[in-house]
């Protein structure tokens, strides 16, 4: 048989190396296709926490497959939360943890059906949502109240004038609001509502004095002009409202130096899963944070993505669930 040609004998290497390098990307690519992924919600549909879910699937669908949404709400998220803890380590199974389920709940409640650290392997956060300290206008020009110093002062001169409201007992809005008040050392009465946009419109109509609202809740009265913006609750100042600085450097002269306090919400698998899917995982979630359609999708939400390692995740999750603590404890706040 005659040897082949040069140009044939490089046909041949060209088709070998191909294969070589294509064919495994096929496979996986052919593998995810074939796969169905559930991604479990442990809220309501149409909140922050399952818009993002959603965003996700559509992003990561040709790297991990099909992830089908599913809402589980029930008992602040520990029904779902407690579903994901319980099913197989094998990548199939996930949950859009949050704030609640993984660092409030635990204090919260005398007994959740899971561990937030033994049960779960932390895929990554996702995003971030800034809590903001608003005050009514018209009150504010009343008590000459502009800034976040102004108020502490105006506390301090006034021990028990002022209250604030919150969506609840052990609400985001509550715990920012003890939290505030042990680093600060001011008095003010807590006025739970059955709600976010109860508590809001009690603020807006002068009920209340103050509330830690959500950023995008609140954002369409402040630029309205019925609330003033003083400080936003994060370490870092939210991009959607750069004119506003946090309750940290605001609050520096007052024992605020260290407030920090988000909504946050991130991904987990069930414990021991092994540590190559959890590489996958983070791998296609942390691409798809990334991608322009979903910065945007959450620019919407006023939501930061807040992409992390597995390993940065977990620390992450032992400092917040450790964080509030105390500030549960401190708040007295219970949910049964």
């Amino acid at each position: 048989m005659p040897l082949p040609s040069l140009a044939g004998r490089r046909l041949v290497l060209s088709r070998a190396l191909c294969g070589a390098v294509l064919g495994p990307l096929l496979s996986a690519a052919a593998g995810a296709q074939g796969r169905t992924v559930r991604l479990v919600v442990p809220y309501p549909p149409g909140g922050p926490l399952d818009i993002a879910a959603r965003a996700l699937a559509e992003r990561v669908k040709d790297s991990i497959g099909t992830v089908v949404v599913e809402n589980r709400p029930g008992a602040g998220g520990n029904l779902g939360a407690d579903l994901v803890a319980k099913s197989p380590p094998d990548g199939q199974t996930l949950v859009m943890g949050a704030v609640a389920t993984h660092a409030i709940n635990p204090w919260l409640y005398s007994r959740i059906p899971y561990s937030p650290l033994a049960d779960f392997t932390p895929i990554t956060l996702v995003a971030q949502v800034p809590n903001v300290l608003v005050v009514n206008a018209d009150a504010a020009a009343r008590l000459k109240i502009a800034s976040l110093p102004e108020l502490v002062e105006y506390a301090w001169r006034n021990p028990g004038r002022l209250n604030y409201g919150s969506g609840g007992n052990g609400s985001a809005g509550h715990l920012a609001g003890e939290m505030f008040k042990a680093q600060a050392k001011v008095f003010a009465v807590h006025i739970p509502f059955a709600g976010g946009p109860p508590a809001q419109l009690a603020l807006v109509s002068g009920q209340v004095d103050f509330n830690f609202d959500n950023l995008a809740a609140a954002a369409a009265n402040i630029r309205s002009g019925k609330l003033k913006a003083l400080a936003v609750t994060t370490a870092r100042r939210a991009s959607a409202m750069p004119e506003v600085p946090t309750v940290a450097e605001a609050g520096a002269g007052f024992g605020l130096r260290q407030f920090d306090i988000s909504t946050w919400f991130g991904l987990f698998a069930p414990a021991r899963l092994p540590p190559e899917l959890t590489q996958s995982l983070n791998k296609a979630f942390v691409e798809a944070l990334g991608s322009a359609e979903f910065k945007a999708r959450m620019a919407t939400l006023m939501a930061e993505p807040a992409p992390m390692t597995s390993e940065q995740f977990a620390a992450f999750v032992r400092s917040e669930l450790a964080k509030y603590e105390g500030v549960v404890k401190a708040s007295g706040a219970r949910a049964d």
